[in-house]
Parts: C-alpha cells; structure tokens; sequence
C-alpha cells in the first residue's frame, strides 16, 4: 500500500495532529491514492475549472506589496557544542533580485473535500517554517490555492469517496503563476519552491508551463522535495520533466532539486511511500542540497525550537543546561549530515545525527511521524524535508541567483549575431 496515506498523514503531520491514528490506523486493504496525481480518478476531478481571482490580493498568503505570514519574526538560536547559545536574528532583503514562488503542502483543515480560498491559521503556519527564510534571498509570492483537504483523505481512508477536485487545485495553481508572470515578474529570475501536494502540483505545472518553453529561461531553479520527481535512470533527466535536468552544482542554473529524508540507520522499508519509482526505466531524485552549496554534506538546518505546526512529535531538549531558548528556530551546527543513498530500489537523503559524548547538546533530533503512539517508517523524516536543509537552500539560492546575474549580464554584452 505504498500510496495510502500519504496525503492525509502529510498533512495531520503539517498540522501536528494524529487524528488518522486516533480515527483509524491506515487499513492494509485501502484504495490506493497518489497524494501528487493529477487527478483522484473520480469524476469531479476531470471536470473543467474556473480559477481563483489572483488580481485579488486576498487570494495570497504573501506577497511582496502586502502584509502576511511571511513577515513573521523568525529569529534562531545557534546552540553550540559547549551549550552556548548565541540569538541569530533573521532580516529580509531589502531588494532581492529574484522571486520564489512557493506552493504548500497538504495542510488544510477546512470540512470540504477541496479547500476554501479563507487561510486558516494552518496556511500562515506553514509558509513560517518553509518560505519566510527565503525571504533573505528573493521577493516571495506564495498563493492560496484550492487543495484536496485533510477531512477529506481521512474520509478516503475511511473507505469513502469524497468529490475531491484536484483539478481545482492545479487550475489555481496554474492561473496564480500566470499572473506572476504577466503582473509581476518583469523578466526577473524565479525560484520554484513546493514541498509534499504542493511540490506534486509544481511538477505538474514546471511539465504543462514551463519545460521546454521560452519562459524556462526565468528558471533559477526548482525545489521540489517529498515528490517522488522522476528521471531516467542513471540520466538526471527524461522523467517528470523532457528537457529540465537535475542541479549538479550550485551554479546550475534552470535545474531541479528533488530528495525525501530518512535517518541513515532507518532506510526505507519495502513499503516506504517515498524514493522508489513505479515506472520501469526509472528512478526518483536525490540532489543533496548540502553538497550542492559547498557544505560536503554538513546540513545547515533550522529545526523548530519546541512543538509547532510541522512536527509530528517533540523536539528534544536541546542542551543538558536546560537553559531556555526563546527564538522559533534552533540551529545546531555540525550535529547533522546527510548523503544520497541507492538501496534496495530506494533513492533517498540519508541524514546522520553526529552525537559527541563531550557535546552538551542533543544526540537526536525530532522529525518522525507518529501513529497511534508509533513512528511510521515509512515516512522517514518527510516533516522535515525544508527545516533539514533549509539554510543550504537559502544559501544556494543566493549563490544561483548571482550566476544568473551574470549570465544575464553577459546576455546583454553579447554582439549581435551575423545573418
């Protein structure tokens, strides 16, 4: 059952609820459902559909010319080997030179089967813990979109049939990033940025939109993490996307990021919903981002300071002194690292904790999925795809978006062509 509950769980685990333990424990005998398909396969899926209004701004959750989320206070605290800690505040850029466009994860707890365009406190939650960092190295735009709820795949796991509409979803989706395009992006570089449904209705749009086509070239790169992105095997390309290959180094540029986490000691099981591809000739993506920004594999993560929507259990304390950490974030460097790994059909990022006797710091970390009291391995550390490698994303970006700076600049050099 590889795909049962892969939505619903997400979005409990977003959420930082466990009522698909309480409710139900996932049934071995559930239909199958791909929480980054097209469609569901039921009727209402197919139909046509008129999207959101993005020339409201009510209809998103940030963006540069309106107060949001995204404006939140996100200080950390880097806690140190000897227990240190050391407050690191956070400021936007006051002028960035490129845009991210990101798409949530499944997070909804609106009681229909698509989401409404109102933000809950779930919404503005989410892009705290995966967009507002960005915010040191590109304008953000993040919209509200129709996704298939989390009422509604708990019903699927009941063994009901709600009228879930991923269409909906992806035609927002869709018209959001068309009027970015028309209204707001004035040739600038963008970073795609969508994790879990978010990441799947991204993929999506980067095939039907973008792949191939002159606005490719805006592409500084795509983040597309909890996924399952395809490729052909040993390729890097020819698989979810025709002509967009994966990001090899980190001055690449129109390239794709793609990767699930596990604990390096807790590989995937046979039955893991991320890593492995379904089609033959095939294999999913792991592109390290902590190698790509020149890390070697250190992971430069901001992981939640104590339980906040994101997790689906307790952070540790982080320091034998029990001294009080007052930020949203913690930072730990050296305890964590990570490599891409193929195993047993399984391509996934394999992240070590580092523990050292002498350190007065945590030897673990949070991040696993709790069901009815028990961690589901199958998910690994899918919770915390962005916050493992959230700074080597922002400082990859900020090394991408200068070397398209200056591939626009040499663009610009460039003498006309002979005809």
């Amino acid at each position: 059952m590889r795909r049962v509950n892969v939505a619903c769980l997400a979005a409990l685990a977003v959420m930082g609820l466990s009522a698909c333990g309480a409710k139900t424990e996932a049934p071995e005998t559930a239909a199958a459902f791909d929480p980054v398909a097209a469609t569901d396969g039921d009727e209402a899926a197919l139909k046509p559909v008129e999207p959101a209004d993005y020339s409201d701004k009510a209809n998103w959750l940030c963006r540069p010319d309106m107060p949001g989320p995204c404006q939140t206070e996100i200080d950390a605290t880097v806690v140190a080997p000897d227990g240190k800690l050391t407050k690191e505040p956070f400021a936007p850029a006051a002028d960035p030179p490129i845009d991210c466009f990101y798409v949530y994860p499944t997070t909804s707890l609106d009681p229909t089967p698509n989401a409404d365009m109102t933000p809950g406190p779930e919404e503005a939650a989410v892009v705290v813990q995966q967009l507002a960092r960005f915010g040191a190295v590109c304008r953000l735009y993040a919209p509200l979109y129709r996704q298939v709820s989390v009422p509604a795949l708990l019903q699927m796991l009941d063994g009901k049939s709600p009228e879930t509409n991923r269409e909906m979803a992806y035609a927002d989706v869709k018209a959001a990033w068309e009027r970015y395009l028309a209204n707001d992006n004035a040739g600038r570089g963008v970073v795609l940025i969508g994790h879990d449904q978010g990441a799947g209705v991204l993929i999506r749009l980067i095939a039907n939109e973008i792949d191939g086509k002159p606005v490719e070239d805006r592409i500084v790169s795509a983040i597309l993490p909890g996924a399952n992105l395809s490729v052909a095997a040993g390729q890097g390309v020819g698989g979810s996307f025709k002509t967009i290959k994966l990001c090899t180094s980190s001055e690449d540029l129109g390239c794709a990021i793609g990767w699930s986490s596990f604990r390096a000691d807790k590989p995937p099981p046979a039955d893991s919903f991320f890593g492995a591809a379904d089609d033959k000739g095939m294999e999913i993506a792991c592109v390290n981002p902590a190698d790509l920004d020149g890390s070697g594999g250190a992971l430069k993560a901001y992981l939640p300071a104590a339980r906040v929507t994101g997790q689906g259990q307790d952070p540790p304390e982080w320091t034998t002194t029990g001294e009080p950490i007052e930020t949203r974030f913690v930072r730990v460097p050296g305890l964590l690292s990570a490599k891409c790994v193929s195993q047993d059909g399984f391509n996934y990022l394999a992240v070590t904790t580092n523990g050292d006797p002498t350190d007065a710091r945590t030897d673990a970390i949070a991040g696993d999925l709790i069901i009815g009291g028990k961690v589901q391995p199958a998910w690994g550390l899918h919770l915390y795809d962005m916050s493992l490698v959230m700074g080597n994303l922002v400082g990859l970006v900020k090394t991408e978006s200068a070397a398209y700076a200056a591939r626009a600049a040499q663009q610009t050099k460039a003498p006309p062509e002979d005809h």
